[in-house]
C-alpha cells in the first residue's frame, strides 16, 4: 500500500469509529509546532542574526508557537547565544540522507511532529532541497521568512560577476524569460504557503515568473527583530576603547566577494580566481572613499571611529583597509576592534553609537533595530537585498559605491551630528514600516499552522 492510498484508508478509518473529533480537538490542544531552517553559518554575524531575529518575531506575535530550530553550522559561540536568550528553544541537528530522508532520530522526529517548515533568512532561498524533501515526504506547509532570490549576480553561465546597481538588477531581471526559475525552487515556491522576499526586487521577479504561492510579499529580512543585547561586554569594550555615547561611528569594510575558500581552507576554484580579481581591482577604490569620510568626520566632529567586522576575515581588513592609510592626526581619533564577535555585543555597541556605517549589509539592520542612524554603501556584487533599505524608506542613506563620493558621505553624516534628534526619529519611522511588515509575516506563518 503507498503511502496515499494508507493516508486514505487511514482517514476513512477515523471517520468510521467516530475518532476526526477527538484527534481535532488533541490537536487543537497542543502547541503550533515549527520547524525553523536558519543558522547558515556563523563567520557571519547576520547569518547568526537572522536566527535569534525570527525566534523574536515569532514569539512577540505568536507566543503559543513552539519552536525548534534545524541549524546549518552553530559556531564562534552562537549555540550559547540561542541557548541563553531563547530557553525554551529546541534544536535539532543533522541531514538528509542519499534517500532524501532524515539521517538522525530526532531530526525524523521533528519532521513527523512539525505543522510547518519556516526556511530563515537569507540569500537564494538557502536549503531549499530540504524544503522541498520535507514537502514531498510529510505533505506540509513550507512557509519563506523573507530570503532574496537574485537571478543576475554571481557566478554561473547566465549570471554576471560584476553585478549591478539595484536599478539595474530590476530592469535585467523583469527582462528574463518566465520559465527562468529553476525547476526545484519553482516546485517548492508554487507549493509554499507564504513566500516573504525581503527586497522587492526579488518580489517581483517571481511574480514576473508566475510563482504560485498565494502570498508573494515583501517581508524584511529576519534580522530587524533581533532584540538581543550583550551590555555587559558592549559596555565594558566601549569603556575599555574610550568611546563615549554619541561620539563615536562604527565603520565596517568589505570585499565585493567573500573569500569563502580562504575561511574554509578548501582549494581554490577558476570561480574564485574571477572572484579574487574582481577583489583585487576594487577594494582599494572602495575604501578610499570610506578613509575620506573618516577623515573628514574627525577633523569635523573631533569624534572617534570604530572599525570594526561584520564577518571573520573583516577584523584584520579593517586595520589594513580603514585603519592603516589614515593620516597620523586622524588616525589616533580611530580604534580598531582586533577580535570577532556576536550580535548581540554588536548591537550593544551601535545602540550607543552616533551612526553606523557599512559596506556590509547586516550590521545596519542591527544598528536600526536599537534606534541607531545608519547607513549602507552597496557594492554591486551585493545581490538585490540592498533593495530591502529603500524598501523600508532608508533611502536618504542607502548609496551605491560606484556613484558615490566620500563627500557625499560626510554630508549625509554631517547631517545627523547636526541633528541627531531628527536623525533617531527617522530611525523610529523607518523601524515602524518594519513592524508592520513584520507582523504580516507573523500572521501567514500563525495561518499556516492552523492549516
Amino acid at each position: 500500500m503507498n503511502r496515499r492510498h494508507f493516508l486514505a484508508a487511514t482517514a476513512a478509518t477515523t471517520a468510521a469509529t467516530g475518532l476526526a473529533p477527538i484527534l481535532r480537538a488533541a490537536a487543537a490542544k497542543r502547541p503550533p509546532r515549527i520547524l525553523l531552517r536558519s543558522s547558515w553559518q556563523s563567520v557571519n554575524i547576520g547569518d547568526i542574526g537572522h536566527t535569534p531575529g525570527a525566534l523574536s518575531l515569532l514569539w512577540k506575535h505568536f507566543p503559543e508557537c513552539e519552536i525548534t530550530l534545524w541549524p546549518g553550522e552553530l559556531g564562534h559561540g552562537s549555540r550559547d547565544l540561542l541557548t541563553k536568550g531563547y530557553p525554551r528553544l529546541k534544536i535539532v541537528e543533522g541531514s538528509l540522507g542519499a534517500d532524501g530522508k532524515p539521517n538522525k532520530p530526532a531530526l525524523a522526529q521533528a519532521w513527523t511532529e512539525a505543522d510547518l517548515y519556516l526556511s530563515g533568512s537569507g540569500s537564494g532561498f538557502p536549503a531549499a532541497n530540504h524544503a522541498v524533501a520535507f514537502q514531498k515526504a510529510t505533505g506540509k506547509p513550507v512557509g519563506v521568512f523573507g530570503v532574496s532570490n537574485d537571478p543576475i549576480s554571481g557566478m554561473g553561465k547566465t549570471r554576471d560577476p560584476e553585478g549591478g546597481t539595484l536599478n539595474s538588477l530590476r530592469e535585467r531581471a523583469l527582462k528574463l524569460p518566465p520559465t527562468h526559475l529553476s525547476e526545484d525552487l519553482r516546485f517548492i515556491m508554487d507549493r509554499a504557503a507564504f513566500f516573504f522576499c525581503r527586497d522587492t526586487i526579488t518580489r517581483d521577479y517571481l511574480k514576473a515568473q508566475g510563482v504560485k504561492s498565494p502570498i508573494v510579499e515583501f517581508g524584511p529580512d529576519a534580522q530587524l527583530g533581533m532584540h538581543l543585547r550583550d551590555d555587559a561586554k558592549g559596555l565594558a569594550y566601549l569603556k575599555s576603547a574610550g568611546l563615549e555615547e554619541g561620539k563615536f561611528i562604527s565603520v565596517i569594510p568589505r570585499l565585493r566577494y567573500t573569500p569563502y575558500y580562504k575561511i574554509r581552507n578548501t582549494k581554490r576554484t577558476a570561480d574564485d580566481e574571477i572572484k579574487d580579481a574582481i577583489n583585487e581591482r576594487t577594494t582599494k577604490q572602495d575604501h578610499d572613499k570610506l578613509r575620506d569620510m573618516i577623515v573628514r568626520y574627525v577633523r569635523g566632529t573631533g569624534n572617534k571611529v570604530m572599525a570594526c567586522a561584520e564577518m571573520t576575515y573583516q577584523v584584520q581588513m579593517a586595520k589594513d583597509e580603514l585603519v592603516d592609510p589614515l593620516p597620523v592626526d586622524v588616525k589616533k581619533n580611530v580604534v580598531w576592534r582586533d577580535t570577532y564577535w556576536l550580535p548581540d555585543e554588536a548591537a550593544s555597541v551601535y545602540a550607543k553609537a552616533q551612526a553606523v556605517v557599512s559596506v556590509e549589509c547586516h550590521s545596519p539592520l542591527i544598528a536600526l533595530h536599537h534606534g541607531t542612524p545608519t547607513f549602507y554603501v552597496r557594492q554591486p556584487t551585493d545581490t538585490c537585498k540592498g533593495q530591502m533599505y529603500r524598501d523600508i524608506g532608508a533611502n536618504d542613506w542607502f548609496f551605491e559605491v560606484d556613484e558615490t563620493s566620500g563627500a557625499q558621505l560626510w554630508s549625509r553624516l554631517e547631517a545627523i551630528h547636526r541633528d541627531p534628534v531628527a536623525a533617531r526619529a527617522k530611525v523610529k519611522s523607518i523601524m515602524a514600516t518594519v513592524e508592520v511588515r513584520q507582523k504580516r509575516m507573523v500572521d501567514a506563518v500563525r495561518e499556516a499552522c492552523r492549516a
